[in-house]
């Protein structure tokens, strides 16, 4: 009786078995919670301080590897800011520097890698299996995602600094430095336009720019292609075969590149005589030493265009798209007008209705929109297809190591006005030129845009006091202090 009374008032004092079975699950449940936040914890530490989970985990050798590189890495980025707001330029430099960019491109990927392995090992920390099966699958996929995100963006970047890289290479070379020529840079600017049925590449808009190597001022001198007689300096092949100018049948300014070409032979070891042959013509025209040319392919120009989101053009007169030798398919009406690729090719290059002169004032409009409108963000956003349209449209005599120079005047001629000279009737007779005329204009224009008398052409020439005609004429793009007045 009394083993039995005990017996009864034990059990009655233990708590029924299913409680015990609630408690234990209740227990389970919250050591699962436990896990779970664990889990979430270890890879937010890795996200914010790399290599923070594996030394909580008792890891403390892998973890103050990964710390050191991931301070490292953000000590790189602070000085790269840091460069960037004190001094510009040299951070221009640094990205056109092709064994730069080739160890920024190597340090990218081995730190995808790296973050990458790390957040596979925090999630091999966390113990997945020990999970309840809805933890575990979030678990795993939010560490997928977090490895693709910022190791492909990781990833990303260093394709964006493969494709610099690669432009640099493609484009520019090695070739010796220039010095600038009383405090400026002259650059050849042409306009190649090889067809069908054409030998060689004819430039179709010779232009040279003549840039201030402090301010970035610039002026843009606009040479007629259909220059006759034009000369060369003594002792050049041209000079030797064409004494008195190149006056053969049919010869202009824009036939002595396919001449030269044509002759390569007369050209020893020079790797482009065309470019060598024009180049010494606009130098004996204009009094001026080139210090480097950009050859720029029509035909692709429109890709670099639309590569930078089209341009705003405020469009004097209807310009037809077609025309001379096939028919007009559309036209370009009057008006300020945001144009594509194609729209602006056929803005620049169409004369049915006009002439050369008419289009070298438009191609000078061009220059000047881009050249005001193209802003960081923009070259950023479209890095791939700039680069990749840029490889296809231009060649250059440009070192890579003059890039941050002229990256650098281009930033600082955004804020200044762009003066256009060009030497076209009826002040230059293109059969017939007066060389000490165009030359005379050449040094006119340097004063005016040094502001030494800050005369505009367009402003000095009288006006018409004839009060019936109150529509003002529109500046002349081939002859202003301000293109984009002009324009």
């Amino acid at each position: 009786m009394c083993v039995a009374g005990d017996t009864e008032s034990v059990s009655a004092a233990l708590p029924p078995l299913t409680s015990l079975s609630a408690s234990r699950g209740g227990l389970s449940a919250a050591a699962g919670r436990v896990r779970f936040r664990r889990a979430l914890t270890l890879m937010a530490m890795t996200v914010v301080v790399p290599g923070s989970a594996q030394i909580a985990a008792g890891d403390r050798r892998l973890g103050k590897i990964a710390l050191r590189c991931a301070a490292a890495g953000l000590a790189f980025v602070v000085a790269l800011v840091i460069v960037g707001v004190v001094a510009p330029q040299q951070l221009v430099a640094a990205f056109t520097d092709t064994w730069f960019l080739v160890a920024l491109r190597l340090g990218l990927v081995i730190y995808a890698v790296g973050w990458a392995f790390l957040l596979v090992d925090a999630w091999r920390i966390a113990d997945p299996l020990g999970l309840a099966q809805g933890q575990r699958l979030f678990v795993t996929g939010l560490n997928g995602l977090l490895c693709f995100g910022l190791s492909g963006g990781l990833l990303f970047t260093s394709h964006l600094v493969a494709v610099q890289h690669d432009f640099i290479e493609t484009v520019f070379g090695s070739q010796p430095v220039s010095e600038p020529e009383r405090g400026r840079y002259n650059i050849l600017l042409l306009g190649g336009d090889a067809g069908p049925g054409r030998s060689g590449v004819r430039p179709a808009s010779l232009s040279v720019a003549r840039i201030d190597e402090e301010t970035g001022r610039t002026v843009l001198l606009g040479l007629p292609r259909n220059l006759a007689d034009v000369p060369f300096p003594d002792g050049t092949v041209m000079s030797t075969r064409f004494p008195n100018g190149f006056d053969c049948d049919g010869c202009y300014l824009n036939g002595v590149n396919t001449w030269a070409e044509d002759h390569a032979e007369l050209f020893p070891g020079v790797e482009n005589p065309g470019i060598e042959a024009t180049t010494q013509a606009v130098e004996e025209i204009t009094g001026l030493a080139i210090n480097y040319y950009a050859l720029i392919d029509l035909r692709g120009f429109r890709d670099l265009v639309d590569a930078t989101g089209g341009v705003d053009i405020a469009v004097g007169e209807r310009i037809p798209i077609g025309g001379v030798g096939g028919p007009v398919t559309g036209w370009i009406e009057p008006g300020r007008q945001h144009l594509d690729g194609y729209e602006t090719l056929w803005y620049a290059r169409s004369r049915a209705t006009s002439n050369d002169y008419s289009r070298m004032a438009r191609q000078k409009c061009v220059m000047s929109a881009m050249l005001h409108q193209l802003d960081p963000q923009t070259v950023v956003t479209n890095f791939g297809a700039i680069a990749k349209a840029g490889k296809q449209v231009i060649s250059t005599s440009m070192p890579a190591s003059e890039l941050a120079t002229f990256v650098d005047l281009a930033v600082k001629a955004k804020g200044m006005p762009v003066s256009s000279v060009s030497f076209v009737p009826p002040k230059v007779d293109t059969s017939d030129p007066d060389w000490q005329l165009i030359r005379t204009m050449v040094s006119d224009a340097m004063d005016r845009s040094e502001g030494k008398d800050g005369l505009d052409l367009a402003r000095a020439l009288p006006r018409d006091k004839n009060p019936r005609d109150k529509k003002k004429p529109r500046p002349d793009a081939n002859d202003s202090s301000d293109l984009a007045r002009s324009c």
